[in-house]
């Protein structure tokens, strides 16, 4: 069976995106016209959410006709409204007997320290997104697009050696047809790898070498990495920790308190599943990006995960969940790949990595 490697593999979804590539800011709607059973899991102390009490398995409702990823900070949480304005005139929504009232749980990620932070995703742009949206993951754009138009990752040092980041997708399908997809904006504090590699994240700013390829980079002409040369990521790992030890060579004991970083995603499958199922299906999805991102989850990010079940495939929890963090995984190296320079900042791509 044909895959587009896309959260969109998943059957009954939508999805669209709209940014503004000047000011670098963007959104990214999920579309769940018929409803989806949904979880979610939120790690990090950094996080700016909207709807979340709907996973509490108290709630009466089960199911959500939307998830929205968005920039903006808490400013982009205006932008739900535009959606839910929007499937409320196509008649979706829980229906109230007096009207259908849309659910649309959100997440924000912060990119005001990047572009123009007064322009934010707003409901005109949520409208946009909507009108916009499609069940075809050949046209479902990665990198500076969606949520992913401003983000960022490796800012250890308030944004001194930071790179341009975006947003990436990915689908992983059983020989039965089930399958499990992702979408993830990567906005990370920490540094992203590949196969135990970090593959971006925060410059080497205190060699000479790297500053010089970081500049090459913001204007296009950066030159490969060479034998000897000082090496191109500091390591933001090991740099958190010469922090806190006080020993890392000038800088501050402590680390940034400011928490302007926050990695989002949505997890979606065909499985039948209830609202308790997805929450561990959204916690084990983050296993996917302690994978792929260190240092994570740290009071400095946000860090959050939606999961939908959209289907009736009679499929072990575990197993959707081990293939929820193999896409999230795959979804975050994708987005670093995908992502072009912008705002001043190299990206994967400057560097003619592999």
């Amino acid at each position: 069976m044909y895959t587009t490697d896309t959260i969109l593999d998943v059957p009954g979804l939508l999805v669209g995106q709209a940014q503004n590539k000047t000011a670098l800011t963007g959104i990214t709607v999920l579309l769940a016209p018929a409803g989806a059973v949904t979880g979610a899991d939120l790690r990090g102390g950094g996080s700016g959410t909207r709807e979340l009490n709907l996973f509490d398995p108290g709630t009466t409702t089960d199911q959500v006709h939307a998830v929205v990823l968005s920039g903006g900070s808490a400013f982009g949480l205006d932008a739900a409204g535009g959606v839910m304005a929007w499937l409320e005139e196509k008649g979706i929504g829980f229906d109230t007997g007096v009207a259908r009232v849309p659910l649309v749980p959100q997440a924000i990620l912060f990119d005001l320290g990047i572009g123009d932070s007064r322009i934010r995703p707003d409901q005109a742009m949520a409208r946009e997104a909507c009108q916009q949206a499609t069940a075809d993951g050949r046209e479902l754009a990665q990198g500076n697009y969606g949520a992913g138009c401003g983000a960022t990752i490796g800012k250890l040092r308030q944004g001194r050696g930071a790179m341009k980041s975006g947003i990436g997708s990915a689908s992983l399908r059983l020989a039965n047809g089930f399958t499990v997809g992702a979408i993830v904006a990567v906005n990370a504090l920490g540094d992203v790898y590949e196969g135990g590699r970090i593959i971006a994240g925060m410059l080497a700013t205190d060699t000479t070498t790297a500053t010089d390829r970081a500049a090459a980079a913001a204007d296009g002409t950066a030159p490969l990495p060479s034998d000897g040369a000082a090496p191109l990521f500091a390591d933001s790992s090991r740099c958190l920790l010469a922090m806190g030890a006080g020993i890392a060579a000038g800088q501050p004991s402590n680390a940034p308190a400011f928490g302007g970083n926050t990695t989002i995603g949505i997890i979606a499958c065909n499985g039948s599943f209830t609202k308790v199922q997805c929450n561990k299906i959204a916690a084990m999805g983050h296993n996917g990006m302690a994978r792929a991102i260190r240092p994570i989850h740290t009071t400095m990010d946000g860090d959050m995960l939606f999961a939908l079940a959209t289907g009736d495939m009679a499929v072990p929890l575990d197993v959707a969940g081990e293939m929820a963090a193999i896409v999230v995984e795959r979804a975050i190296i994708k987005a670093v790949k995908a992502a072009a320079p912008a705002g001043g900042l190299p990206s994967w791509q400057s560097f003619g990595l592999k």
